[in-house]
């Protein structure tokens, strides 16, 4: 596993020199581990290098993880889609859900967040980029999503999330993310999180102020898809 110690020691050196180059604390652009896909190996090794937060996309393959590596202590965020019938374990089992979209989503996650847990730390998904195909909440319908989800107990808003369509583009790149940014210091709510950037656009992101970066692939290597998976990307 020397490869993921070099990996993450290349992505963590990006993260810095990209802060500083826009005069930001790197302190304030936290690293997220996607590991789909990804072996509770590899993992391990990420965690034996530091790391701590990490992301997960599809619910069973993150239950299945979180048992075998019970013995560390991770936080786990939800990163993908979300059907409403998966919201329990949702609430019972993660530290962050990024991509919560509407608000009978919310309101099913904070009914089920147990007593004994700490507020759930929610990010609202927008489709910045008006793909059809692309899950978050238009622009437009933002400001009401996020008074009614500030208001529920056992969740704690946070801050927005967006996929933009991508490009190689750096300021295509740019004005999408400081879309994000735009409409988060719009809201009149305490946030303080903007959840964007990924392996090819994560300069771009931390320039328009990213606190957190969801890097996958510059740190694992390619993902292992199955030709043939039994659960839904929504799972």
């Amino acid at each position: 596993m020397s490869t993921i110690h070099d990996n993450i020691a290349k992505v963590r050196t990006r993260i810095r020199e990209a802060a500083q180059a826009c005069g930001r604390d790197p302190q304030g652009v936290r690293l997220l581990a996607v590991s789909k896909t990804k072996p509770a190996a590899a993992l391990r090794a990420a965690f034996a290098c530091g790391q701590r937060d990490f992301g997960e996309n599809y619910l069973q393959e993150a239950l299945a993880k979180q048992a075998e590596l019970a013995d560390l202590e991770l936080a786990w965020h939800f990163i993908g889609p979300i059907q409403s019938n998966k919201t329990k374990p949702l609430a019972e089992h993660f530290a962050w859900v990024h991509s919560v979209d509407r608000l009978k989503i919310a309101e099913r996650l904070s009914a089920q967040r147990p007593a004994h847990l700490a507020p759930l730390n929610i990010c609202l998904q927008v489709n910045v980029s008006g793909e059809p195909s692309k899950s978050g909440c238009s622009p437009a319908e933002l400001p009401a999503l996020a008074a009614a989800v500030a208001a529920l107990p056992n969740l704690r808003l946070r801050g927005l999330m967006a996929i933009p369509e991508p490009t190689a583009d750096v300021a295509t790149q740019r004005a999408a993310f400081a879309r994000l940014r735009q409409l988060k210091d719009s809201l009149p709510l305490p946030l303080d999180t903007l959840s964007m950037g990924m392996s090819d656009d994560l300069e771009a992101a931390i320039a328009e102020g990213a606190s957190w970066v969801r890097i996958g692939s510059a740190l694992f290597g390619a993902r292992d898809y199955p030709q043939k998976s039994s659960e839904s990307p929504a799972g």
